[in-house]
C-alpha cells in the first residue's frame, strides 16, 4: 500500500478553471431525466456519505468523471448541501453497453461503516 501525505490547499473544480462554465443540453437533459426519474425520499441527517457503483461500458472511463454532476442533482432532488458529505466510496465495474447506469447509497455519516459492510456483504453473495 502507498500512503502519502502532503500539506497544501486543495484545489476545487471552481477554482481549476477561468471563466464561468454553462451546462450543456447533454446535462440539461440528464439532470431533467433524473429529477422526473429518481424516487422520492426525505433525507435528513447531520454529515453524509455517499457511495457510488458507476457501471462503465468502457474501461478507459475515469471513475471520477460522473461525481460532481450526479452529486449536484442528488444535492438539488434530495434537498441536502454536498459539503455535509463526510464520506465517500466509489466502485467501478466494467458491464456491458445496456447495463451502463449507477447505484447510489447516501446515508448518516455515522453508520458508514456498518452500511458498508453490508452493502459489500450482498454484492458477495451476488457474485457467488
Amino acid at each position: 500500500m502507498l500512503k502519502i501525505q502532503k500539506k497544501i490547499k486543495l484545489l476545487s473544480v471552481n477554482e481549476c478553471w477561468q471563466g464561468r462554465r454553462f451546462k450543456t443540453p447533454a446535462y440539461k437533459d440528464y439532470e431533467k431525466i433524473l429529477m422526473y426519474t429518481l424516487p422520492n425520499h426525505k433525507i435528513n441527517y447531520n454529515k453524509y456519505y455517499i457511495i457510488c457503483i458507476f457501471n462503465f461500458s468502457s474501461n478507459r472511463a475515469d471513475w471520477d468523471n460522473p461525481i460532481k454532476p450526479l452529486q449536484d442533482i442528488l444535492q438539488k432532488k434530495y434537498k441536502f448541501n454536498d459539503c455535509d458529505i463526510t464520506h465517500a466510496l466509489v466502485f467501478k465495474n466494467i458491464v456491458e453497453k445496456k447495463d451502463e447506469g449507477f447505484e447510489i447509497h447516501i446515508g448518516d455519516a455515522s453508520n458508514f461503516c456498518d452500511d458498508v459492510a453490508c452493502i459489500l456483504n450482498k454484492s458477495k453473495k451476488q457474485n457467488s
